[in-house]
């Protein structure tokens, strides 16, 4: 009898330590909801930086003039001036096509033989006709003050044409680099450099020729 009223006892107690246990629990959870609900809401402070997109024009035909020099090998440095019109085909990669004129000098030999020319004035015109592919090598932009920014790139050329000078018309390598700013959506400035190569027997005896001119340019696109 007495065991009966042992195990009474102890399921008693069992389940009043389950009830308790479950009534904590719950008050446990309401305290921590409750304390989540008042928490005030931090929102955070960030300030928008406003951007501006660059604006470029989206044709792709860039028409220019340049001027500068250009050194015709034996027959000095003078002023060369012409037009390249170019097309872009994709964002790095253009073809191009450019024609200039300069003027040949006199050589070392004509100066000191005294009134002795090589050329006659027409033979001194120097042309060449220029086919050419371009690669935007290091895209990027410059900056001027703290506020304002201009897209440019650094390209290589390379390139085949023909160049007329005295009395022949001889086949021309081309290659050299520049660099192109866009000054608005439409407008772009270029300082280039380039060699014209080519094999010429003006002085005499047959050899190749570079010819190295330095211009710069400003450009349309439409």
């Amino acid at each position: 009898m007495e065991s009966r009223v042992r195990i009474f006892l102890l399921k008693g107690a069992l389940g009043l330590a389950i009830l308790a246990s479950v009534a904590g629990c719950s008050r446990v959870t309401g305290t921590t909801a409750d304390t989540r609900a008042g928490d005030p809401v931090i929102e955070p402070e960030v300030d928008r930086r406003e951007i501006r997109r660059p604006r470029i024009d989206t044709e792709n035909f860039e028409l220019s003039g340049f001027a500068g020099f250009k050194s015709i090998e034996d027959f000095g440095t003078n002023t060369v001036y012409g037009v390249r019109l170019a097309y872009h085909i994709t964002e790095g990669l253009f073809a191009e096509a450019s024609y200039g004129q300069t003027e040949a000098g006199r050589t070392s030999w004509e100066t000191l033989a005294g009134g002795v020319d090589l050329l006659t004035p027409s033979e001194r015109k120097y042309r060449y006709y220029d086919l050419s592919l371009g690669y935007n090598l290091l895209p990027g932009e410059i900056f001027i003050g703290r506020n304002r920014a201009f897209n440019s790139a650094l390209y290589l050329l390379v390139g085949a044409g023909s160049t007329d000078f005295a009395g022949e018309s001889e086949f021309t390598i081309s290659f050299g680099a520049g660099y192109r700013v866009l000054l608005t959506d439409w407008l772009s400035t270029h300082i280039m450099i380039r060699d014209h190569v080519f094999r010429s027997d003006v002085t005499g005896r047959e050899k190749t020729v570079h010819n190295i001119e330095f211009v710069l340019g400003l450009g349309w696109f439409f």
